[in-house]
Order: structure tokens, then sequence, then C-alpha cells
């Protein structure tokens, strides 16, 4: 179930970011940046924030175990298929805003910016 709310804010979260961001899109693309690295850049993104979500949930357990005096004990199986997940999710729900950045017209984004 955290995966799915996870996907779901992340991909909230970068199409709100594709559409602010619309007017430095269409000047990337005006000065020369190929569709390839406005795409690039948005997967990047997309991907980079859904690992930042399982490092902030690993720190909240940890500070929660610190408050409790408990034992912190997390398995490396569990950090490498929290970060692998992540990587996963991210690159899934980030390709459909980063595909849509990268087709975005300079002169349209440039005018709706």
């Amino acid at each position: 179930m955290a995966l799915i709310v996870g996907a779901v804010g992340v991909a909230n979260i970068m199409i709100i970011s594709v559409l602010e961001r619309r007017s430095e899109i269409g000047l990337r693309r005006a000065l020369g940046a190929t569709r390839s690295r406005i795409r690039t850049q948005f997967l990047a993104e997309s991907i980079l924030l859904a690992v930042l979500g399982v490092l902030a949930g690993a720190a909240a357990t940890v500070v929660y175990a610190g408050s409790k005096n408990w034992t912190v004990v997390i398995p490396v199986a569990a950090w490498s298929g929290g970060i692998v997940s992540a990587v996963l999710i991210g690159a899934f729900v980030g390709l459909m805003p980063a595909v849509r950045a990268s087709r975005m017209p300079p002169t349209v984004a440039l005018r709706t910016g």
C-alpha cells in the first residue's frame, strides 16, 4: 500500500513540475537542448524523488526507534529492496511526464509560460 501511495505522490509531483516549468522547458529547447536531455532530466528527478522518499522513511524509522530506546535494525535486504523498488517506481511513474515534457515544442512552451 505504501508503494502505491508513494508512486501516486511522485507521479503527481512530476506532472505538476512539468506544468509549472513549461517556460524553462521551452527556453532549454530553444537554446538547443535535445528531447532526450529533457526526458533524462525529468526521469532523473522522478527517480531521485522516489529514492529520497525511501531514505526519509528509513530516517523516520530510526528516529522513532531511537525515541523508544529500541535497537535499530534495518536488514540489508530491506535497504536494497527499498532502493531498487524506489528506482523502478520512480522511473515508471516519471516516464509519462518526462516524455510529455520532451515532446513540448519550444514555441508553445515559451508562449504558455
